[in-house]
């Protein structure tokens, strides 16, 4: 029997399950996660549980960003091993690759003897479309032959295609989140030096011009970035006094 069909209903379902993973998680690892623990428990056919794990490319190379089991990232980081493999291929080339039966596969002979060693018996690599040069993949492990069907597969696709949206998002507000930080930091930073400038100017009664030789001198003679120094000048007259920028809440 095979995984329960993918109907319009299911599908309303499934999307409005992905928007709340994006709205309810707290950063981009936990999403990943939900996705990868969601997709095994959607995907897995009745009589049988399947293991899923999602692939991404960071710095050209291959990582597992989040598995559904232990055995799921196992399979992966024996692909990733031998370079090559069905989820590879599948990101590689943009289009789904099935491994009915590993006993009659043919293609990467020691990545498929590996993987039939661990109990393996089908394997799915769905791609998903992402934004420029970013890739990603939907991996799927069944341990019986055919435990993935062409209603299976063709479920995962489009699970796979709802998915690729939903990531697309959160990659972009994570995207949102990191710039915000980055600003917060330099602005924080900023201020920092900008008060430590105040103190010294006030300790030695000295110009502006001055006090930021000062500050830049004790940064190089300590090999202190300059932030560090000026966080070292403020903490020296007001310790329990925290910097805010226009970012605090």
């Amino acid at each position: 029997m095979d995984a329960m069909p993918l109907g319009s209903e299911l599908q309303d379902d499934v999307a409005s399950r992905l928007q709340d993973m994006v709205l309810e998680t707290s950063d981009a690892e936990e999403f990943f996660q939900e996705l990868a623990t969601f997709s095994a428990s959607l995907l897995s056919p009745p009589e049988s549980k399947v293991h899923c794990n999602v692939t991404v490319v960071r710095r050209k190379k291959p990582v597992t960003v989040a598995c559904s089991s232990p055995r799921a990232r196992e399979m992966d980081e024996l692909q990733y091993a031998f370079g090559d493999g069905p989820c590879l291929t599948a990101m590689r080339t943009g289009t789904t690759t099935y491994v009915p039966d590993v006993s009659k596969e043919r293609r990467w002979p020691q990545y498929i003897r590996a993987v039939a060693q661990k109990g393996i018996q089908s394997i799915l690599g769905v791609p998903l479309r992402l934004e420029g040069d970013s890739t990603a993949a939907l991996n799927i492990y069944s341990s019986r032959p055919h435990g993935i069907s062409g209603e299976d597969i063709a479920r995962a696709e489009l699970f796979g295609e709802q998915s690729a949206k939903t990531l697309r998002l959160e990659l972009r507000l994570t995207r949102l989140q990191e710039a915000k930080d980055n600003l917060e930091a330099a602005m924080k930073s900023r201020t920092a030096i900008d008060i430590a400038v105040g103190v010294i100017m006030a300790q030695n009664r000295c110009s502006q011009d001055a006090a930021i030789t000062i500050l830049r001198k004790a940064s190089s003679s300590r090999n202190m970035k300059l932030h560090n120094v000026a966080a070292a000048v403020i903490e020296s007259v007001s310790p329990h006094t925290p910097l805010r920028t226009f970012f605090d809440e």
